[in-house]
């Protein structure tokens, strides 16, 4: 039986509109991610992903339901408790890339070792290896200014495996790229989650990406169909 490293449970989430009126964003969704498993998430946009993604992260919280961090219930822990947990449970990839300006590649990356206080002499030289396996060994003191997309979002990808996260939430990562490097991006991506058997949760518009993950679920009416 795979082992289950992420679970959401009847995940509701309600805004109130500027009017009073209750908007049900997420009407009941369960979702699990298994040890090494890629899924991909589809929605029209305005459905609910980036919510639902930013509650599972414990970012937002529900306004029922109950989230699992490898077996623990997390929706009912402090802000606090949860991002130390955080720090070392999950990474995240952005459509924006979210690096550091006034940091080079290296610092980028590292900076997830320091977040998490696990950065040492060792927690360098795996982000240089991480930057080589995402191609960018000669690009290690760039600032993100001297750099294209497409090697600001591997930069990004490496930074999110830093801390061998047991799950990876990536949310559009190949939005602001065009079609030719968002494909180089997803390879590396799916390469460097299954070298490290982390599991990945993409939120993606883009059908053939979808198709490239071990599952594809969709979101709509508040739920995963």
């Amino acid at each position: 039986m795979n082992e289950i490293i992420l679970r959401a449970k009847e995940i509701k989430k309600s805004f109130k509109s500027p009017n009073g009126e209750t908007i049900d964003v997420l009407r009941g969704v369960n979702l699990e991610i298994a040890r090494g498993q890629s899924i991909s998430l589809r929605g029209e946009s305005g459905a609910g992903k980036t919510t639902f993604l930013n509650v599972i992260a414990g970012l937002e919280s529900p306004t029922s339901g109950e989230i699992y961090w490898d077996g623990q219930r997390v929706d009912n822990l402090s802000n606090s408790k949860q991002a130390r947990l955080r720090a070392g449970f999950m990474g995240f990839v952005f459509q924006n890339y979210c690096l550091v300006p006034e940091l080079n590649a290296l610092e980028n990356v590292e900076l997830a070792a320091r977040i998490a206080g696990k950065f040492d002499a060792s927690a360098r030289k795996r982000a240089k290896e991480l930057l080589d396996s995402v191609g960018l060994s000669g690009r290690l003191r760039h600032l993100p200014s001297q750099m294209s997309g497409g090697e600001k979002q591997r930069v990004a990808i490496a930074r999110a495996v830093m801390n061998n996260p047991r799950v990876i939430l990536a949310d559009e990562p190949t939005g602001n790229l065009d079609e030719a490097t968002g494909l180089e991006v997803m390879d590396i991506f799916l390469t460097l989650c299954s070298s490290y058997s982390t599991s990945l949760l993409l939120i993606t518009h883009n059908p053939e990406f979808a198709a490239r993950t071990s599952a594809q679920v969709k979101l709509a009416a508040g739920v995963l169909e």
